[in-house]
Protein backbone atom coordinates (compact mmCIF):
# COMPACT_ATOMS: atom_id res chain seq x y z
CA UNK A 1 0.00 0.00 0.00
CA UNK A 2 1.13 3.63 -0.40
CA UNK A 3 1.46 4.10 3.36
CA UNK A 4 3.86 1.18 3.74
CA UNK A 5 5.80 2.32 0.70
CA UNK A 6 6.32 5.77 2.24
CA UNK A 7 7.10 4.25 5.63
CA UNK A 8 9.77 2.00 4.11
CA UNK A 9 11.30 5.02 2.35
CA UNK A 10 11.26 7.02 5.58
CA UNK A 11 12.78 4.08 7.45
CA UNK A 12 15.61 3.95 4.92
CA UNK A 13 16.34 7.65 5.48
CA UNK A 14 16.27 7.20 9.27
CA UNK A 15 18.81 4.41 9.04
CA UNK A 16 20.85 6.42 6.54
CA UNK A 17 21.38 9.59 8.52
CA UNK A 18 21.95 7.67 11.75
CA UNK A 19 24.55 5.57 9.92
CA UNK A 20 26.19 8.70 8.52
CA UNK A 21 26.63 10.21 11.99
CA UNK A 22 26.82 7.54 14.69
CA UNK A 23 29.82 5.42 13.52
CA UNK A 24 32.10 8.45 13.11
CA UNK A 25 30.86 9.84 16.43
CA UNK A 26 31.70 6.59 18.23
CA UNK A 27 35.14 6.57 16.62
CA UNK A 28 35.64 10.13 17.83
CA UNK A 29 34.90 9.07 21.40
CA UNK A 30 37.10 5.96 21.32
CA UNK A 31 40.05 6.77 19.04
CA UNK A 32 43.11 8.64 20.27
CA UNK A 33 43.58 10.38 16.92
CA UNK A 34 40.32 12.19 16.24
CA UNK A 35 40.68 13.26 12.63
CA UNK A 36 38.57 13.31 9.50
CA UNK A 37 39.78 14.10 6.01
CA UNK A 38 38.50 17.06 4.01
CA UNK A 39 36.87 14.70 1.49
CA UNK A 40 35.22 12.60 4.19
CA UNK A 41 33.91 15.72 5.91
CA UNK A 42 32.45 16.99 2.64
CA UNK A 43 30.82 13.63 1.93
CA UNK A 44 29.40 13.37 5.45
CA UNK A 45 27.85 16.83 5.29
CA UNK A 46 26.46 16.22 1.80
CA UNK A 47 24.90 12.84 2.67
CA UNK A 48 23.54 14.09 5.98
CA UNK A 49 21.93 17.05 4.23
CA UNK A 50 20.32 14.73 1.66
CA UNK A 51 18.93 12.43 4.36
CA UNK A 52 17.54 15.20 6.56
CA UNK A 53 15.96 17.25 3.77
CA UNK A 54 14.64 14.05 2.19
CA UNK A 55 12.92 13.24 5.47
CA UNK A 56 11.30 16.69 5.48
CA UNK A 57 9.82 16.09 2.05
CA UNK A 58 8.71 12.55 2.88
CA UNK A 59 6.95 13.66 6.06
CA UNK A 60 5.07 16.20 3.94
CA UNK A 61 4.22 13.50 1.39
CA UNK A 62 2.93 11.26 4.18
CA UNK A 63 0.69 14.10 5.41
CA UNK A 64 -0.72 14.38 1.89
CA UNK A 65 -1.24 10.61 1.84
CA UNK A 66 -3.29 10.85 5.05
CA UNK A 67 -5.27 13.75 3.60
CA UNK A 68 -6.30 11.66 0.60
CA UNK A 69 -7.03 8.60 2.76
CA UNK A 70 -9.33 10.48 5.16
CA UNK A 71 -10.84 13.19 2.94
CA UNK A 72 -11.17 11.19 -0.30
CA UNK A 73 -11.24 7.51 0.73
CA UNK A 74 -13.11 6.34 -2.38
CA UNK A 75 -10.58 7.97 -4.71
CA UNK A 76 -7.56 6.94 -2.62
CA UNK A 77 -6.57 3.88 -4.75
CA UNK A 78 -6.90 5.94 -7.93
CA UNK A 79 -5.02 9.04 -6.76
CA UNK A 80 -2.29 7.26 -4.80
CA UNK A 81 -1.36 4.86 -7.56
CA UNK A 82 1.95 3.02 -7.49
CA UNK A 83 3.36 5.23 -10.24
CA UNK A 84 2.34 8.43 -8.44
CA UNK A 85 3.84 7.21 -5.14
CA UNK A 86 7.14 6.42 -6.86
CA UNK A 87 7.11 9.88 -8.48
CA UNK A 88 6.53 11.52 -5.07
CA UNK A 89 9.47 9.67 -3.50
CA UNK A 90 11.73 10.31 -6.51
CA UNK A 91 10.75 13.98 -6.44
CA UNK A 92 11.63 14.15 -2.74
CA UNK A 93 15.02 12.59 -3.45
CA UNK A 94 15.69 14.97 -6.33
CA UNK A 95 14.80 18.07 -4.30
CA UNK A 96 16.90 16.93 -1.33
CA UNK A 97 19.89 16.26 -3.62
CA UNK A 98 19.55 19.73 -5.15
CA UNK A 99 19.36 21.32 -1.71
CA UNK A 100 22.39 19.38 -0.45
CA UNK A 101 24.43 20.15 -3.58
CA UNK A 102 23.81 23.90 -3.37
CA UNK A 103 24.61 24.17 0.34
CA UNK A 104 27.66 21.90 0.24
CA UNK A 105 29.03 23.76 -2.80
CA UNK A 106 28.84 27.15 -1.10
CA UNK A 107 30.25 25.92 2.21
CA UNK A 108 33.28 24.14 0.80
CA UNK A 109 34.18 26.99 -1.54
CA UNK A 110 35.04 29.08 1.50
CA UNK A 111 38.61 29.49 2.69
CA UNK A 112 39.62 27.66 5.87
CA UNK A 113 42.87 29.18 7.10
CA UNK A 114 42.27 29.26 10.85
CA UNK A 115 41.85 26.35 13.25
CA UNK A 116 40.99 23.00 11.66
CA UNK A 117 39.37 21.64 14.82
CA UNK A 118 35.63 21.09 14.40
CA UNK A 119 33.98 21.62 17.77
CA UNK A 120 31.27 19.06 17.11
CA UNK A 121 30.57 15.33 16.90
CA UNK A 122 30.37 15.36 13.10
CA UNK A 123 30.70 17.70 10.11
CA UNK A 124 27.61 19.88 10.38
CA UNK A 125 27.10 23.27 8.75
CA UNK A 126 27.22 25.67 11.74
CA UNK A 127 30.56 24.44 13.21
CA UNK A 128 32.17 24.29 9.75
CA UNK A 129 31.11 27.86 8.99
CA UNK A 130 32.72 29.00 12.23
CA UNK A 131 36.10 27.70 10.97
CA UNK A 132 36.07 29.81 7.81
CA UNK A 133 38.21 32.93 7.52
CA UNK A 134 36.22 34.09 4.47
CA UNK A 135 33.23 36.38 4.44
CA UNK A 136 30.37 33.96 5.08
CA UNK A 137 27.51 36.42 4.51
CA UNK A 138 26.57 34.97 1.10
CA UNK A 139 26.90 31.40 2.34
CA UNK A 140 24.80 32.24 5.41
CA UNK A 141 22.17 33.77 3.14
CA UNK A 142 22.13 30.72 0.83
CA UNK A 143 21.97 28.37 3.80
CA UNK A 144 19.16 30.33 5.46
CA UNK A 145 17.23 30.67 2.18
CA UNK A 146 17.45 26.94 1.36
CA UNK A 147 16.37 25.99 4.89
CA UNK A 148 13.53 28.53 4.89
CA UNK A 149 12.19 27.43 1.49
CA UNK A 150 12.38 23.79 2.59
CA UNK A 151 10.59 24.37 5.90
CA UNK A 152 7.92 26.74 4.55
CA UNK A 153 7.03 24.62 1.50
CA UNK A 154 6.78 21.34 3.40
CA UNK A 155 5.11 22.91 6.44
CA UNK A 156 2.46 24.54 4.25
CA UNK A 157 1.64 21.19 2.64
CA UNK A 158 1.42 19.55 6.07
CA UNK A 159 -0.71 22.36 7.54
CA UNK A 160 -3.12 22.46 4.59
CA UNK A 161 -3.44 18.67 4.66
CA UNK A 162 -4.20 18.59 8.37
CA UNK A 163 -6.61 21.53 8.23
CA UNK A 164 -8.61 19.61 5.64
CA UNK A 165 -8.31 16.44 7.73
CA UNK A 166 -9.51 18.32 10.82
CA UNK A 167 -12.54 19.69 8.97
CA UNK A 168 -13.37 16.21 7.69
CA UNK A 169 -13.00 14.64 11.15
CA UNK A 170 -15.25 17.38 12.58
CA UNK A 171 -18.02 16.30 10.18
CA UNK A 172 -17.87 12.68 11.39
CA UNK A 173 -20.83 12.17 13.71
CA UNK A 174 -19.74 9.08 15.65
CA UNK A 175 -17.18 9.44 18.44
CA UNK A 176 -15.62 6.12 17.48
CA UNK A 177 -15.21 7.26 13.89
CA UNK A 178 -13.56 10.52 14.95
CA UNK A 179 -11.20 8.72 17.30
CA UNK A 180 -10.28 6.20 14.62
CA UNK A 181 -9.59 8.93 12.05
CA UNK A 182 -7.58 11.02 14.49
CA UNK A 183 -5.51 8.04 15.68
CA UNK A 184 -4.15 7.56 12.16
CA UNK A 185 -2.64 11.06 12.29
CA UNK A 186 -1.66 11.63 15.94
CA UNK A 187 1.69 9.82 15.85
CA UNK A 188 2.65 11.40 12.53
CA UNK A 189 1.82 14.86 13.88
CA UNK A 190 3.97 14.22 16.95
CA UNK A 191 6.93 13.10 14.86
CA UNK A 192 6.52 16.07 12.50
CA UNK A 193 6.43 18.49 15.43
CA UNK A 194 9.59 17.06 17.01
CA UNK A 195 11.48 16.79 13.71
CA UNK A 196 10.61 20.26 12.42
CA UNK A 197 10.96 21.83 15.85
CA UNK A 198 14.53 20.66 16.39
CA UNK A 199 15.46 21.21 12.74
CA UNK A 200 14.15 24.78 12.71
CA UNK A 201 15.93 25.55 15.97
CA UNK A 202 19.18 24.18 14.55
CA UNK A 203 19.21 25.70 11.08
CA UNK A 204 16.86 28.69 10.94
CA UNK A 205 18.93 30.97 13.15
CA UNK A 206 21.52 33.59 12.21
CA UNK A 207 25.07 32.25 12.65
CA UNK A 208 25.66 34.78 15.44
CA UNK A 209 23.02 33.03 17.55
CA UNK A 210 24.61 29.58 17.47
CA UNK A 211 25.76 28.02 20.72
CA UNK A 212 28.10 25.12 20.02
CA UNK A 213 27.44 23.31 23.29
CA UNK A 214 23.67 23.58 22.96
CA UNK A 215 23.83 22.46 19.34
CA UNK A 216 25.79 19.35 20.33
CA UNK A 217 22.96 18.30 22.64
CA UNK A 218 20.36 19.00 19.96
CA UNK A 219 22.40 17.03 17.41
CA UNK A 220 22.45 13.96 19.65
CA UNK A 221 18.68 14.23 20.03
CA UNK A 222 18.31 14.88 16.30
CA UNK A 223 20.37 11.87 15.20
CA UNK A 224 19.29 9.35 17.87
CA UNK A 225 15.91 10.23 19.39
CA UNK A 226 14.04 11.06 16.18
CA UNK A 227 14.91 7.78 14.39
CA UNK A 228 13.79 6.00 17.57
CA UNK A 229 10.53 7.97 17.59
CA UNK A 230 9.66 7.31 13.96
CA UNK A 231 8.78 3.62 14.51
CA UNK A 232 5.64 5.05 16.14
CA UNK A 233 4.74 6.22 12.65
CA UNK A 234 5.60 2.81 11.23
CA UNK A 235 3.01 1.19 13.48
CA UNK A 236 0.17 3.16 11.92
CA UNK A 237 -2.43 1.24 9.99
CA UNK A 238 -4.34 2.69 7.07
CA UNK A 239 -7.70 1.16 7.85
Amino acid sequence: TPMYFFISSLSFLDVSYSTIIIPSTLVTFVAKTKTISYTACTAQLFLFCIAVTGECYLLAVMAYDRFIAICNPLLYPVIMSKRFCVLLVCGSCFMSCMNATIQTFFIFHLSFCNSNIINHFFCDMPPILKLSCSDTDITDLVHFTCATVLVISTTLLILISYICIGLTIHKIKSTKGRRKAFSTCASHLTAVTVFYGTGSFMYLRPSSKYSVEHDKIISVFYSLAIPMLNPVIYSLRNK
